[in-house]
């Protein structure tokens, strides 16, 4: 099969191998970009636990500060790898979706045992520093990246892509699906994807794509990706 994946290379460069490895054709479109924002100081020392929900998350934060003992909440597997790349040892990482994470929160840290700081990009889906506000946990949250849309796209990729149109596409979250709409619409590709199977994480990310006609659309959690090579 021919698979488009669109996240960040260092986001997806262990699917974009497996897939390979196991016979796959693989394309690659990120659609979106990463900015590094500056933050204040953060005072380390004041907390007991750290959330990421996402491995930009880790990637941006100046962590040399932190005792690596903390305990540390992830979204999923790859911003669990990452934080442990970044030498955080006690690691708790949650199924891929941010209801997960909260329930991990909930389980493994009571209100009582100190402060968290929950680290993200700009844009999230889910306030999840609001909801754990209303369940009783201190927590501030620190913004350190922000996510554009990708604007510069390869000509020659375009023309192949055209000439050889994807089996499947996998779209990651709502920010990245409307950055898919406009790449379709700029590049006149809206008629072209009625053989392909078309992934996304939640309805909400799917709708975005319900103008084009897709062959299916599936729902997905990260991690699921093997998966679903065995549904179409």
């Amino acid at each position: 099969m021919h698979i488009l994946l669109t996240r960040l290379l260092d986001d997806c460069s262990d699917t974009i191998l497996k897939f390979k490895s196991l016979g796959h054709q693989v394309s690659h479109l990120p659609l979106l970009t990463i900015d590094k924002l500056d933050y204040k100081k953060i005072v380390f020392s004041k907390y007991k636990g750290i959330i990421f929900t996402s491995a930009n998350a880790v990637k941006f934060l100046e962590h040399k500060q932190i005792d690596k003992q903390i305990l540390c909440f992830c979204v999923g597997s790859a911003t669990e790898k990452k934080a442990r790349s970044a030498g955080f040892q006690n690691v708790i990482a949650a199924e891929g979706n941010v209801e997960n994470l909260k329930e991990l929160v909930l389980q493994n840290f009571d209100q009582k045992d100190g402060k968290l700081i929950y680290v993200s990009g700009e844009i999230i889906s889910v306030d999840l520093d609001q909801q754990l506000i209303k369940q009783g946990y201190n927590i501030d949250r620190v913004i350190n990246y922000r996510t554009n849309h990708n604007q510069k796209f390869d000509e020659k990729f375009i023309m192949e892509l055209k000439l050889n149109m994807p089996d499947m596409v996998y779209i990651y979250s709502q920010n990245s699906a409307q950055s898919f709409l406009n790449f379709i619409k700029i590049n006149q590709l809206e008629s072209l994807w009625m053989n392909t199977n078309l992934m996304c994480i939640g309805e909400k990310t799917s709708s975005i794509l319900n103008e084009i006609k897709w062959k299916k659309i599936f729902l997905f959690n990260p991690g699921e990706e093997e998966f679903l090579l065995y549904k179409i």
